[in-house]
């Protein structure tokens, strides 16, 4: 799940946890319906002229479309060490179509957990760094971190360094709008964070490039799934970056990315295929009338 929250603060009296108000708002590339959960962060309020405290946005699917990029790293690290399940009749190494990945990357979030479900579920493979399936706690987890972005030995950072080289090639910049909305949120005073599940080497390498090193050191909060005990679509990295940012409870808005347009996004509060005309009074007015309804 990835995703982009505009915190604004707590309305005041409340009375229980269950009334609170979604003061926020979050604009996100989604899972489907089933994955999605609610959530709030009581906060003290900060000015009441201004509803808007922060920013949190997701670096996958909304700072960058880059669920064909991850994909493209697996595939390459599973042919690289020849990954092959005994669940599969073909002879070549495991391969993760476009299709299946849309569903894994939203039913389980990062890299390692992903690979962990999928050998558990289709059995644990042989490979070049095991000649027979690993039998042993040990033993998988080390063919998981050599293949993930663990340094094992003389195998170093397989999947991870592929994933880098990828961004490093100058080819994918930032999703439409993302860069013009941080900034203009900068200006107004608001804070921006950045949350993503992917492992943190990463995220900052792909946060230096497309955000720039300016920008990216000026980020108030920066979290990677290393910082986290439970991965999205459990929703604790944006409680504990809500929480940094002093806000309030979330309600989603949507980016659709090539992987959810089809989705059903019917609890968002508004959907857009991109950012690039979506500007900070629009978001503004958007909690704004969130807060109104929801009073």
């Amino acid at each position: 799940m990835a995703a982009a929250s505009l915190l604004g603060p707590s309305p005041s009296p409340i009375s229980s946890p269950r009334r609170l108000l979604p003061s926020s708002l979050r604009l996100s590339r989604a899972p489907p319906a089933r994955f999605r959960r609610s959530f709030a962060v009581p906060a003290a309020s900060s000015s009441p002229t201004s509803p808007l405290e922060a920013l949190i946005f997701d670096c996958d699917g909304v700072i960058l479309e880059s669920e064909h990029l991850h994909r493209q790293a697996y595939n390459d690290a599973f042919d690289h060490f020849f990954v092959r399940c005994p669940s599969s009749s073909s002879s070549q190494p495991l391969h993760w179509d476009s299709d299946f990945y849309d569903e894994l990357q939203n039913r389980i979030g990062g890299g390692k957990p992903k690979m962990r479900w999928y050998f558990k579920e289709n059995g644990w493979p042989s490979s070049s760094i095991f000649e027979t399936p690993p039998s042993s706690d040990s033993e998988r987890e080390k063919l998981i971190d050599v293949i993930q972005a663990s340094k094992v030995g003389a195998f170093v950072d397989w999947k991870t360094e592929r994933y880098k080289d990828i961004i490093r090639s100058g080819s994918v910049e930032a999703r439409p709008g993302v860069l013009r909305l941080m900034d203009d949120a900068k200006g107004a005073g608001i804070k921006v964070s950045v949350c993503s599940a992917a492992t943190k080497s990463s995220v900052i390498l792909s946060l230096e490039n497309l955000l720039g090193l300016e920008r990216f050191q000026s980020l108030d909060c920066f979290l990677a799934g290393d910082d986290v005990k439970t991965k999205k679509p459990d929703p604790l990295i944006y409680v504990t970056a809500a929480k940094a940012a002093t806000g309030a409870g979330m309600s989603c808005i949507i980016t659709y990315t090539s992987s959810t347009a089809n989705q059903n996004f019917s609890d968002a509060i508004a959907t857009y295929p991109d950012l690039s005309d979506v500007r900070l009074e629009d978001l503004i007015l958007l909690l704004q009338n969130a807060l109104i309804a929801a009073s």
